[in-house]
């Protein structure tokens, strides 16, 4: 038989084997009179007009076709610009996809009803002719999103037949004529349950399976008959299939939830991590649906309440995405984020802009699934023992004395005593400890106890000596502490003992350089330290592993590690963070002195960073300043550890070994001024004229034929280079005749980047030129030098990379020497043109704003440009043109590019020779040079992020 929908019955469809979700009514937030179904869609009438049209065009099937279409895609359009408007004046996304869904329900409903009665009638259907239609996947739920696929299940008998399929046939061609993208299958409930049995993935889609339409008994067959069956299936195969999946699903996305593009859908923490929680639930237990969950004791009242806060506000974020890019888009990428947190209604407080506030919401939620989904699956394995076991439990474990300490073993887990915080709230840290000492999994209601109470003994633990006592030793445990800190994070235990930690806790900051959000990126940072303690980097980081044996403030290098970012969003970074972070330390306990080094370290965590990239560190001034910055080897090494292990927990490909290679030259330039004496510019001076003295010494012993093309240089060329470097650089600059010019390349190891080597006769705009050849190459300059001898050879060295962030060249050596080739021609006066460019949508969110510092100290014998602005491809060769046309020579230049944030700094002096600008010259310099950096912006009212933008930067000013 046909099962037509009731007329009585709106946006719901008819029940079939289980209560259907009915949702008669919408309440509206912001009307008095609540907005109900019928009043967007009455079905009913849908399936009248369609009657209607059948009969207006009988004999004229195509236009009776064409005008049921038209009054489909009226209904269909209608309900789906409800639902934006109802997801636009406050509704949460969850009610905007329930409601979708059910519109989508009514229009397949009257298309069926329209097929079988009126295109393709059979009064007396055989057997072969039953057929039913399923929802499945999210669609099956009961939620549909804006722009997602359509997923339908056809459920024929037993064959297919001439009707079956012409009916099929008719429904998919006019759902594709809606508009409505579609994915679909036609099988008999033998082939399901086969297919289900050996493939995962469709088992997990019938798990989802709701009749919609169609023959009612057959339908009542099949799920009854896929039930049975399931019950009888290895479920430890299928719950294990499901976690591997999400693992991998996790691993492909970044396996962080803290990822500041986060996919809405997919990542960890998202919607498909929520489903994941349902479908191990239906296969175990045979739960569906955020009630069962609760009333079947997986999940707690608060749990549930937690459930439904996270969905509501991940498929709000989720249907406002499909709305705005007007396609199933699932990644919140910088671009949308801003123009999100306004339709939500995030809007700035103080220093943080709404978006920064929005996406701190998200990270809050994701977290909240994820502690959902460690509790449910732990639950689930301790209570029912379905899923499958974890190796580590066959490891036979140190569980001695634990009930001195409040705790026990349950489950094959570490748990609390039934009265233990009541006792004594720091069993809490006690039972983190014991964990991870251990090396032992936490009872799920162990962690749910932990993050109900946390809030209200927040302050007697900060007041605790032991509790401060036990963080302390955690934080420099030797047994991965990132993993117990995270579960302290999760809980919410870190910030309350911390509340300077607890301030960033799921802070984000809305640009592209930083891939996670703060808390994640300081507790990554903290890994990257105990990995280098171990030895796990050594390859990777040698000097970084060299020196961490040497360091005697171990625990100051952790704790200012931890704390490190707590200034961000309170104005200067450096110097708040120095004050929370010396608050912080008092308060756990430390002397006056150690917590002034952990300040010292917070307030100074960029400068080593910041000096070895954007400053000439074969200056004697340079390193001079740097030094007497520092004042000790041991904050040396402090701060080099510190430095090292932030730039590489920013995320993946930031860091580098051509960043390497400039903090190592830095740390070893310091170190020997350190060692010779006060570190003040006469003695650092003397020891840097030292060492390059003995370089060019060693130089002479080593070839001694060709030393002496290199001899006439400066000291800061022999402090620039190493000796294998200086003799590849003499030949070149030995076998080169006077007029002529000669270029090589090579790549370096060690530092990650290529180095391309030019001796040619000096000219005004050399450099530019080279510049300019290097970007039509599309090659990204790191740092470049230009060094003269008193006969006019120039020998101009320039580091590159490609635009994957690799060795220019390393994937093909005719790139190479192309580049040989190209450079000669630019010695020769030949112009080269980078590709226009400007910047994609991602870019154009964030507004650069451009700045021009000009330095007269920072050098004795150059003055100082640094360049900031949005970067784009040409930028240094445009920069460095404005400088030669300004009658300057660049001595070098340092290149630092941090996301859409470009900072170039150039060493410059006049042709003379002196440094000296006359204050006319820098005024027409900054103008020229501002005019560079502002002609490739975007277009800022086109884009709603970079109009937020601009009024943050309005309101600062």
């Amino acid at each position: 038989m046909t099962l037509r929908a009731d007329p009585s019955s709106v946006l719901t469809p008819p029940p079939i084997g289980q209560p259907a979700q009915t949702r008669a009514e919408v309440a509206h937030p912001r009307s008095a009179k609540p907005l109900r179904a019928e009043d967007v869609l009455d079905g009913h009438k849908l399936r009248v007009q369609l009657t209607t049209a059948a009969l207006d065009n009988i004999g004229n099937e195509q236009a009776a076709t064409r005008t049921a279409v038209d009054h489909l895609h009226r209904a269909l359009f209608r309900g789906r610009m409800i639902a934006q408007e109802m997801l636009e004046s406050g509704h949460d996304g969850v009610t905007v996809a329930r409601f979708l869904s059910d519109v989508q329900d009514q229009v397949l409903m009257a298309l069926f009803d329209f097929a079988v009665t009126h295109v393709f009638r059979s009064r007396n259907r055989t057997e072969g002719e039953r057929l039913s239609l399923f929802a499945v996947g999210g669609y099956g739920r009961g939620t549909l999103a804006p722009s997602s696929d359509l997923d339908l299940l056809f459920v024929r008998s037993y064959k297919s037949t001439p009707w079956a399929e012409s009916v099929i046939e008719y429904m998919l061609y006019r759902l594709w004529d809606l508009g409505v993208k579609v994915g679909h299958a036609v099988r008999t409930p033998e082939e399901c349950i086969r297919l289900a049995r050996e493939d995962h993935t469709i088992r997990t889609a019938l798990l989802d399976a709701r009749f919609l339409l169609g023959d009612e008994d057959l339908g009542k067959t099949f799920l009854k008959s896929f039930r049975d069956e399931a019950a009888r299936y290895k479920l430890r195969d299928y719950v294990a299939a499901k976690l591997s999946e999400r693992d991998a699903r996790h691993v492909r996305l970044g396996g962080s939830r803290y990822s500041v593009e986060p996919n809405v859908k997919e990542s960890k923490g998202g919607l498909r991590d929520l489903d994941s929680l349902g479908w191990i639930a239906n296969a175990v237990s045979g739960v569906r649906g955020l009630e069962d969950l609760a009333t079947q004791g997986l999940f707690s009242v608060r749990e549930a309440a937690i459930f439904r806060r996270a969905s509501r506000f991940l498929w709000s974020v989720r249907c406002h995405l499909h709305y705005l890019t007007g396609r199933a888009e699932e990644r919140l990428s910088f671009d949308l984020q801003p123009e999100i947190a306004r339709r939500m209604g995030y809007v700035g407080r103080a220093d943080n802009i709404g978006v920064e506030r929005f996406m701190k919401r998200y990270f809050i939620a994701a977290k909240e699934v994820g502690t959902l989904t460690r509790i449910f699956s732990a639950k689930m394995e301790a209570e029912s023992h379905k899923l499958p076991e974890r190796i580590g439990w066959l490891v036979p474990r140190d569980t001695r004395n634990l009930a001195n300490k409040g705790l026990r073993m349950r489950g094959g887990r570490l748990d609390l005593m039934p009265d233990a915080l009541d006792k004594d709230p720091v069993t809490m840290l006690r039972l983190f400890e014991e964990a991870g000492l251990r090396g032992l999994d936490l009872h799920p209601e162990a962690m749910e106890m932990v993050t109900r109470r946390v809030r209200g003994a927040s302050r007697a633990l900060r007041d605790s000596k032991e509790a401060n006592r036990i963080f302390l030793d955690i934080l420099t445990g030797r047994q991965q502490p990132y993993e117990t800190l995270t579960r302290l994070n999760e809980t919410g235990l870190l910030g309350g003992l911390i509340p300077e930690f607890g301030r960033i806790v799921g802070q984000t900051q809305f640009n592209m350089y930083h891939h996670y959000t703060v808390d994640e990126h300081s507790l990554l940072l903290i890994d990257t330290l105990h990995r280098i303690e171990t030895g796990a980097l050594t390859a990777e980081l040698p000097l970084s592993s060299e020196v961490i044996p040497k360091i005697i403030g171990r625990r100051a290098l952790y704790l200012a590690a931890l704390l490190h970012d707590t200034g961000k969003g309170q104005g200067d970074q450096q110097i708040e963070g120095a004050q929370s972070a010396r608050a912080a330390c008092l308060r756990l306990g430390l002397e006056a002195a150690e917590a002034e080094l952990v300040a010292w370290l917070v307030g100074n965590h960029l400068e080593m960073s910041d000096t070895a990239q954007r400053r000439d560190i074969s200056d004697p001034r340079t390193i001079s300043a740097f030094t007497q910055r520092v004042g000790s080897l041991e904050r040396l090494r402090l701060l080099l550890l510190l430095t090292v292990a932030d730039i590489r927990a920013v995320g993946p490909g930031v860091w580098n070994g051509w960043k390497g290679q400039l903090l190592r030259e830095l740390y070893y330039a310091t170190e020997a001024a350190l060692r010779g004496g006060t570190g003040d510019e006469r003695h650092t001076l003397q020891a840097l004229q030292s060492r390059a003295e003995a370089a060019r010494q060693a130089l002479r012993q080593s070839q001694p034929e060709t030393a002496w093309a290199l001899l006439a240089f400066n000291d800061a060329y022999w402090l620039s280079f190493d000796a294998d470097t200086q003799a590849w650089h003499a030949a070149i600059a030995a076998g080169t005749a006077p007029q002529s010019a000669r270029a090589a390349t090579r790549i370096l190891q060690l530092s990650s980047a290529s180095e391309l080597v030019v001796a040619a006769p000096d000219r005004p705009g050399l450099f530019a030129d080279l510049a300019a050849m290097i970007a039509s190459e599309g090659g990204d300059i790191l740092t470049a030098g230009g060094y003269t001898r008193e006969d006019g050879m120039a020998l101009d060295v320039f580091a590159l990379l490609d635009g994957t962030g690799k060795a220019f060249g390393h994937d093909d050596p005719s790139r190479l020497a192309r580049l040989e080739s190209q450079a000669l021609r630019a010695v020769a006066g030949e112009l080269f043109e980078a590709q226009a460019s400007r910047p994609d949508r991602r870019q154009a969110a964030f507004l650069v704003e451009p700045s021009i510092l000009f330095d007269t100290e920072a050098s004795a014998d150059c003055t100082l440009i640094e360049v900031s602005g949005r970067n784009r491809p040409g930028l240094l060769r445009d920069l460095a043109r404005t400088l030669t046309n300004a009658g300057l020579d660049l001595r070098s230049a340092h290149v630092g590019t941090y996301g859409e944030t470009a900072c170039d700094v150039f060493y410059v002096q006049l042709r003379d020779g002196s440094k000296a600008l006359s204050a006319r010259l820098t005024d027409d310099i900054a103008q020229a040079l501002m005019a560079v950096l502002t002609q490739a912006e975007p277009d800022a009212p086109k884009t709603p992020a970079r109009r937020l933008a601009q009024a943050r930067a309005s309101s600062n000013r």
